[in-house]
């Protein structure tokens, strides 16, 4: 099965950083996008950002500029990289990975969505 991982959550003042690390495991082929949610509570779950296998990445309006989004392919982990927090930037961050899990060599990938079991953020004085 494959499984993601978080860690590297916890509390930290305004302005402060945080590095967040999500380690995939298990038996596939290939990780294709990989990318980090986060819900507040009481919210809906939104996009944080994400990156593809190739390097390209996308993220939140909210989190351009203070955030930044890497992975390493061999170790199969995705990390956050989390400066100037703000305490609007309190929630469970949830690492997500669509995998392919067994090679397709004629047409589009098909890929299976997991997620981790969330770790928590939050930036408070």
């Amino acid at each position: 099965q494959v499984q993601l991982v978080e860690s590297g959550g916890g509390l930290v003042q305004p302005g402060g950083s945080l590095r967040l690390s999500c380690a995939g495991s298990g038996s596939f082929f290939a990780i294709h996008f990989m990318g980090w949610y986060r819900q507040a509570s009481g919210k809906q779950r939104e996009l944080v950002a994400r990156i593809t296998s190739g390097g390209s990445t996308k993220y939140a309006e909210s989190v351009k500029g203070r955030f930044t989004i890497s992975r390493d392919n061999a170790k199969n982990t995705v990390y956050l990289q989390m400066d100037s927090l703000e305490p609007e930037d309190t929630a469970v961050y949830y690492c997500n990975a669509d995998v392919e899990l067994f090679m397709s060599p004629g047409g589009r990938p098909k890929t299976f969505s997991y997620w981790g079991q969330g770790t928590q953020v939050t930036v408070s004085s």
